[in-house]
């Protein structure tokens, strides 16, 4: 199992399921266009798909944390740009990355139980998290049952 998670030898050619393939480009295309819209949309982002009353703070407040928010979907984007690399050229570590996403959302989880946001409403945001993050389980867990014909897989 950890060979097929950290493999001996980094190549194109992933073995696994061809549906994680395509979940894994999934999660990437949503996680890709949450960063971009943090990054292009600031304030109106952090209000309407994450419930934070960025307009109920003063304005260096709201700043800040529109500043902090966007460093780290800058941060979520470099990850995301690693991994679409690993799509296109790197496949044999693409259980690896998952394994990556998964860390990183479960760490995101556990940061937010210890340091919670105040959020106003329902917002959407973090209900799409989680279903990425089931999805990234799933992926996950696919990727390592083997494909019953490996060489259908490379490329």
């Amino acid at each position: 199992m950890l060979e097929r998670v950290l493999p001996l030898r980094i190549d194109n050619s992933y073995r696994g399921p061809k549906l994680v393939l395509w979940l894994f480009v999934l999660i990437l295309l949503v996680k890709t266009g949450q960063n971009l819209s943090v990054l292009f949309g600031g304030a109106s982002v952090l209000s309407s798909a994450d419930g934070i009353p960025v307009d109920s703070y003063p304005q260096p407040a709201a700043q800040t944390i529109v500043s902090v928010w966007a460093l780290l979907a800058l941060t979520r984007l470099v990850i995301c740009l690693l991994c679409f690399l690993v799509v296109v050229r790197y496949r044999s570590v693409m259980p690896f990355m998952l394994g990556l996403l998964l860390f990183h959302d479960i760490g995101r989880l556990c940061v937010f139980h210890f340091f919670p946001i105040v959020r106003v409403g329902t917002p959407p945001g973090p209900t799409v998290n989680f279903v990425l993050m089931v999805l990234t389980i799933v992926g996950l867990a696919l990727s390592q049952w083997p494909q019953r014909n490996p060489s259908a897989q490379s490329a």
